[in-house]
């Protein structure tokens, strides 16, 4: 009897094992030296707050650096600092008027067209991206750094690390063998964790269960997230639109679209998934086959829809999608906090802010010892 595709699965992994034992070698060593100071990391003299995970893509970093740009961007001067994924462009980049996806990376764009007021950039080396940053904008208060928590070269005042309910580290591996970057432990260098992606209802001893996995140090806070969506809107024209009830076609290139087609299954009429890979760049061929797959689809009311970030990337093709007149709606993901915790999350980020200024002003202006009786 051949192999299922089980035990061919099994038989890849096994075979991937020695691999990841070398790659998870050389990335404990490479901690070791960090730790050790060896490798030195820089500290910079304004807040700077890291955004990560230990997994590959997938986790929801995106929505939770959203959340702290609403939460901050109106009591500080923000700017958040990026790798900038599959841009063309090489260096330390400040988004403008000019900028695109293809530019800066769709996730920056997507920060870029939400929050317009925020100064987005991105840079490969984030060490020597931020001094470049704050010699453009020497106004910014507090640096967001999105998917930075590999980057030890820059020593954050706040490590937030991003775990998923549904694949969280301390039950993955380390790549090939598994999805993670680097081992389970590095998670002690997080100051909060957040479990994302949580179910709306999860009850709370399921949530102190994780927790016991996790077995957070005593200076770690643990937090649970669950996804919201919010009003879509139109993507050329960003006017409101209603997907209530009617049959929509997917359009998507996120990691793990299966949470977002289970909230429309939920909500819409009908669904049709035409999915994409992560950070896809759309062609002409892809529009076309959009196109198509629209026109053939044989249903009243319906509606091409799909994600903010993969909207940031269709948009490098506007005027053709303005020849071509289809109905595509784009809808926002958000966060929230379960339990209500989320006045302790703000909080927390509100008390490291203060905590990290107080720490860049005693360092600036140490204060002055006074001589002992009798010394002058």
């Amino acid at each position: 009897m051949p192999p299922g595709p089980f035990h061919f699965l099994s038989l890849i992994r096994f075979l991937l094992y020695p691999f990841a034992l070398i790659y998870g070698v050389v990335v404990w060593l490479r901690n070791r030296l960090y730790d050790s100071g060896f490798f030195s990391s820089v500290e910079f003299s304004l807040p700077v707050i890291c955004v990560g995970n230990l997994s590959v893509g997938g986790t929801g970093k995106t929505p939770h650096v959203e959340y702290l740009l609403r939460l901050l961007q109106y009591q500080y001067r923000v700017a958040t600092m990026s790798r900038g994924y599959k841009r063309s462009t090489q260096g330390f980049v400040l988004a403008d008027e000019n900028s695109n996806a293809l530019r800066i990376g769709d996730e920056p764009m997507q920060y870029h067209l939400g929050f317009p007021e925020v100064a987005v950039s991105v840079a490969e080396e984030r060490m020597t991206g931020i001094p470049l940053l704050l010699q453009h904008r020497p106004d910014v208060e507090v640096v967001l750094l999105d998917d930075a928590y590999q980057h030890r070269s820059v020593k954050a005042g706040l490590n937030i690390l991003i775990t998923d309910f549904s694949k969280p580290y301390f039950q993955d591996f380390i790549l090939p063998y598994g999805r993670l970057r680097e081992g389970r432990s590095a998670a002690r260098r997080a100051h909060t964790i957040i479990v994302s992606k949580c179910p709306p209802g999860l009850p709370r001893k399921e949530a102190d269960q994780i927790v016991a996995a996790i077995s957070p140090l005593p200076h770690q806070q643990v937090f649970f997230s669950s996804i919201r969506y919010g009003q879509a809107y139109e993507m050329l024209q960003r006017t409101p639109v209603d997907i209530q009830g009617k049959q929509v076609l997917l359009v998507c290139g996120i990691a793990r679209p299966e949470p977002l087609a289970a909230h429309l299954n939920s909500v819409c009429k009908g669904l049709h998934l035409l999915r994409f890979s992560d950070h896809h760049y759309f062609g002409s061929r892809d529009l076309e086959e959009i196109a198509a797959t629209y026109k053939n689809w044989q249903q009243e009311d319906k509606i091409i829809l799909t994600t903010e970030k993969d909207a940031t990337r269709m948009l490098l093709h506007r005027e053709r999608l303005v020849e071509m007149n289809l109905p595509i709606a784009v809808l926002p993901i958000e966060i929230s906090f379960l339990f209500d915790a989320g006045n302790t999350f703000n909080a927390l980020i509100e008390k490291n802010i203060n905590q990290q200024r107080a720490e860049a002003m005693d360092d600036a202006f140490p204060a002055v010892q006074e001589a002992p009786p009798g010394e002058y």
